[in-house]
């Protein structure tokens, strides 16, 4: 279990890396700039989904 508790952390690195691309590119092209940010925003919620979902199964384990 400890490898999903890790790889959850990826979510917000690549949350991270799309929003400092959408701030490098915003001068550039608003369109690509505004995907960035909704692929940091998809990151987001898929750690918060995968951190609920890892929780939920490791209290149906313990009992």
């Amino acid at each position: 279990m400890k490898f999903f508790k890790y790889f959850e952390f990826a979510y917000i690195a690549f949350a991270i890396f799309f929003i400092i691309e959408a701030i490098r590119t915003w001068a550039d092209s608003e369109g690509r700039a505004y995907l960035y940010l909704f692929f940091s925003a998809l990151a987001v919620f898929m750690f918060f989904f995968k951190r609920r979902f890892r929780n939920k199964i490791e209290q149906k384990n313990k009992r």
